[in-house]
């Protein structure tokens, strides 16, 4: 499923990338999903420690109405009526929801990276134009969801969803409304039934948090976003999981959590990220005076690095000095006795590039028009949620376990680029022939090392049977920057060591508070 995806979302980004003008927008992504029947309800989600909110009960969620109420049958009774004339597009739509909405929002969400993930062509003068937030449908469209500005995004979005499923948990089993199935023999439940309490909707909670995030983060895509919040809802509603009133609820709750989440993205430092060139000059001379060689941008015209500040952003469940202290030491200094060596280990690599060393290059590439590195170990953890049939609470929790823990990598590794501000491999010796794409940024550390290797320290805490397995992708990933000709060997084992450092804090924060293992 992995490569399948991963091949299809960049033949599709080509062609957008060739007819700009004609390609399709709208979220098509329908990977196929087996209907959800949960190995464990996880009523005790809502005691799980919260990453945002103060406490699942935060925001209230008002006593429904008893089900024997009039008003409550009235619900049941258009319920019925309505499944009474389903058509085949809602049937389809049923059945697009029933493998998990965690699931299925985290493919659109990668869908949406891949799309957005496309720097701007330079101005004729030479100059970047700069996508703007507050005109989203402007020259260059907004945003580039490059792989800091993806990670923090998959961060947002995974986290929202886990706090507003928790804080559903808790309401649920406070209230314990049944679903309409349970409660009347008259609904058709067109989904594996459970005993979940319906109310508040967890479907309705998913659709609000999920589409007001990322609202924020594609605003050029509101209204498909719109769009697929809205057919989750009536999934629910149609399959005779929820009546109106449990989504309602529901939808109010997700929408408050986000509205969190939303305050907080607002004011991390993403806004300033991007620096200036006079900020950018002082890279450069940090760089010069320790006696290295800076880094510069090796497109034409050269470019602004990418988001060279990204490291003040503000981390999740760390501090930027919990960062800074695990920040490498130095990379050697070019053309000192061993960095040449490391450049002629680049060189011979680039010389020698094996039909199946090229494979491993291209299958970890994850650069422009991809899901980027987070994306990919999304992909790699999603099997894993899927296969072990996880609650939605339990995937949401698993989802955002990994992706605060990629977006604190991306700090840490953004931290360290731009404190060396080191060239790469072929900016020292250009007969270095690539065999990718030059990243837009500073050589040490690799982010794919330090994605991958975070990535992996989360997904073994969470499947530890398979952690030989993200292991091996790990490394598998790390040394296809060095087949590729674009990082040394130094940056690779850097990178591992660092996101493996940052993946380990997550682990051990979250195995004492979480309380859900």
């Amino acid at each position: 499923m992995r490569t399948k995806f991963h091949t299809r979302i960049i033949l599709a980004a080509i062609a957008c990338l060739v007819f700009v003008t004609s390609c399709d927008k709208s979220i098509t992504l329908s990977e196929q999903l087996t209907p959800l029947k949960p190995a464990d309800n996880d009523a005790d989600a809502g005691t799980w420690s919260m990453v945002l909110m103060t406490s699942p009960s935060q925001i209230a969620v008002a006593a429904p109405t008893d089900v024997t109420s009039d008003a409550y049958k009235a619900e049941l009774a258009s319920l019925k009526d309505i499944q009474s004339k389903l058509n085949q597009n809602q049937r389809n739509a049923i059945d697009y929801w029933s493998g998990g909405g965690v699931l299925r929002w985290d493919q659109i969400f990668r869908e949406l990276v891949a799309r957005y993930n496309l720097p701007p062509s330079p101005n004729a003068d030479g100059s970047y134009p700069v996508p703007d937030a507050e005109n989203p449908f402007a020259n260059p469209q907004y945003p580039f969801s490059n792989p800091p500005y993806a990670s923090r995004s998959y961060a947002y979005v995974s986290a929202t969803i886990y706090d507003a499923l928790k804080a559903a948990w808790y309401y649920k089993y406070l209230y314990n409304r049944p679903a309409p199935y349970k409660t009347d023999s008259g609904v058709t439940a067109l989904v594996p039934q459970t005993d979940m309490p319906a109310y508040p909707s967890e479907d309705a909670v998913m659709s609000g948090a999920a589409a007001e995030m990322l609202k924020v983060l594609f605003p050029a895509a509101v209204e498909e976003i719109t769009l697929k919040a809205g057919e989750q809802r009536n999934a629910a509603l149609w399959s005779g999981k929820a009546t109106s009133s449990d989504i309602a609820a529901g939808l109010a709750l997700g929408k408050s959590v986000a509205e969190l989440f939303k305050a907080r993205a607002a004011n991390d430092g993403m806004k300033t990220a991007g620096g200036n060139k006079a900020l950018w000059e002082g890279l450069k001379a940090n760089a010069t005076s320790r006696g290295d060689v800076a880094w510069l941008s090796l497109e034409t015209p050269p470019r602004p690095p990418m988001l060279p500040f990204f490291y003040k952003v503000t981390p999740f469940k760390m501090t930027y000095d919990d960062i800074a202290a695990l920040r490498p030491g130095p990379p050697p200094v070019a053309y000192s006795t061993e960095m040449n060596g490391e450049v002629e280990e680049v060189k011979w690599y680039s010389n020698n590039l094996t039909r199946e060393r090229l494979a491993i290059v291209h299958k970890w590439a994850d650069g422009v028009g991809t899901y980027t590195p987070a994306g990919h170990w999304n992909d790699i953890a999603a099997e894993h949620i899927r296969d072990a049939n996880f609650s939605e609470v339990r995937a949401a929790r698993a989802f955002a376990l990994l992706n605060m823990t990629m977006h604190n990598a991306a700090v840490a590794c953004w931290d360290t680029k731009f404190f060396y501000f080191n060239a790469r491999p072929c900016q020292l010796d250009n007969s270095i022939k690539t065999g990718t794409g030059v990243p837009n940024f500073p050589a040490y550390v690799s982010g794919h090392s330090t994605f991958s290797a975070s990535g992996a320290a989360i997904l073994s805490y969470l499947f530890p049977d398979h952690a030989g397995d993200f292991e091996a992708y790990a490394n598998e990933a790390s040394m296809s920057r060095l087949y590729a000709g674009i990082h040394y060997r130094s940056d690779c084992t850097g990178g591992l060591a660092l996101g493996k450092s940052v993946g380990n804090f997550l682990v051990d924060h979250f195995a004492s508070v979480d309380g859900a293992d």
